[in-house]
């Protein structure tokens, strides 16, 4: 396919090219993988700059996503790809292959650096946000190559998730702590102040006054931000909740289990031994079922799946996508309802066609990078999450260019339970996330860069 770039992607791909370091804070549907090949094939054969590309992405798309675009543009020809995935031997042999680009998910970034000399001059991180844990396996691992990297490019459309401190750790492997600090220690200190905490232990921060706009002028240099709705014909997005009531004995079971933590059975008691356990149990309850001490699974009412079973009538045939949480929710969904999940590659492709009524997907899963607009434009969520960037990438993976029609997004949401504080914090956090891509917001067509 002849590809013709929108301004835009024009703009992005001449920002990753003119930066040795760049952060893309693109929106889902604005086609960072195209743009990012494309600077790629211009620093390959245009600047003779490059020589050995790493990518690091999530699973899915390391085998669905950038083959598939690699394929699809014409312009594009001459870039050979190895992807090194599947079993380690698998994964030796990859590198040996000969090729211009490396695709590796980011499982195995630790493995990549123990094991096979680093010869990449550079990284594409997709999926950038998988870097905020500056703790985890992976960050320490490409921390050690990074000054031997000559060029990084970090892609993602939600870059602080869950709150501007992660900013340190995805920054940081991108300038080696240039702008935020060396020290995740020095950052929250200047920016942040203790927030939740229990005497010496501190659980969570918040900014300082003015802390954003100051993180927001320290990183603007290397990071450019889009959003969809400012590039792309979108199509209109109907935001809708549904609520069920449970029966007074299905709340009075919810509220002992609030109150105490417990909810003796003879087969199996329903224990959580600390908050965290409790607001999962309570989540799984306002859904329908929930686990026991031994793992098995005591049900307590089918509200939410007698909502899910409306909402695919009213459909009348169009397609239906059901984002779920817990393995017993797909189960019931499935036996209810005959949903398919969506877990293969095979199973997205039937989906696109069309041949999938009522499809199941978690929202882990679906990962970065999908598409699947084409199926349907119908979500309902049947569990909610509390992760803000697994509920904006599960519904992007309908509402985004190319879809046709009106997207509408249900939320089966249990009256009087978590499922309404979940809702509004979803809601919440999703100002700040605003916050921080309206401040780093590129400016094209002559308005200041």
């Amino acid at each position: 396919m002849r590809y013709v770039p929108h301004e835009y992607q024009e703009y992005a791909k001449e920002f990753i090219i003119s930066h040795k370091v760049s952060a893309l804070f693109l929106d889902c549907g604005l086609g960072k993988t195209v743009i990012t090949l494309t600077a790629i094939w211009e620093l390959l054969f245009d600047y003779f700059d490059i020589r050995k590309i790493l990518i690091i992405a999530p699973l899915r798309v390391c085998y669905l996503t950038w083959p598939a675009e690699l394929e699809k543009w014409e312009h594009l020809s001459g870039i050979g790809m190895s992807a090194v995935l599947g079993s380690e031997r698998e994964r030796l042999t990859a590198l040996d292959k000969k090729a211009q680009v490396y695709v590796i998910n980011r499982e195995n970034v630790e493995w990549l650096v123990e094991n096979h000399k680093w010869d990449f001059d550079m990284v594409v991180i997709d999926e950038l946000s998988s870097f905020k844990s500056h703790k985890a396996k992976r960050f320490k691992a490409l921390k050690k190559v990074r000054p031997m990297v000559r060029r990084i490019v970090g892609l993602t459309g939600t870059p602080a998730p869950n709150g501007l401190i992660d900013l340190w750790a995805e920054i940081g492997i991108l300038d080696m702590g240039q702008r935020l600090g060396r020290f995740i220690g020095g950052y929250r200190e200047r920016f942040f102040v203790p927030d939740k905490r229990s005497r010496e232990m501190v659980f969570s921060y918040k900014p300082r006054e003015g802390a954003e706009d100051m993180i927001y002028e320290l990183i603007s240099d290397i990071c450019i931000s889009m959003k969809a709705v400012d590039y792309l014909e979108m199509p209109e997005c109907i935001y809708n909740r549904v609520e069920v009531i449970l029966a007074e004995k299905e709340m009075a079971l919810y509220e002992q289990l609030e109150k105490d933590m417990l909810l003796p059975f003879s087969d199996g008691d329903i224990d959580a031994v600390n908050a965290a356990a409790l607001s999962n149990k309570l989540l799984q309850m306002a859904d329908g079922a929930v686990y026991d001490e031994n793992g098995n699974v005591k049900h307590i009412h089918d509200r939410k799946l007698e909502a899910l079973e409306d909402l695919v009538e009213a459909a009348n045939g169009k397609p239906v996508l059901v984002a779920y949480w817990y393995k017993h929710d797909l189960q019931r969904i499935v036996e209810r309802t005959g949903a398919v999940e969506l877990d293969t590659a095979e199973d997205m492709k039937k989906w696109n066609a069309g041949e999938i009524p009522v499809a199941a997907i978690h929202p882990a899963s679906a990962g970065h990078g999908l598409n699947l607009q084409a199926g349907g434009s119908t979500l309902v969520w049947f569990g909610l999450t509390w992760s803000l960037e697994l509920y904006q990438q599960m519904n992007a993976r309908l509402w985004r260019q190319g879809q046709e029609e009106t997207v509408v997004i249900h939320h089966l949401i249990s009256k009087g339970t978590l499922d309404e504080r979940v809702m509004a914090a979803l809601e919440k956090k999703d100002c700040g996330q605003s916050a921080l891509v309206d401040a780093v917001k590129a400016r094209i067509g002559g308005e200041g860069k």
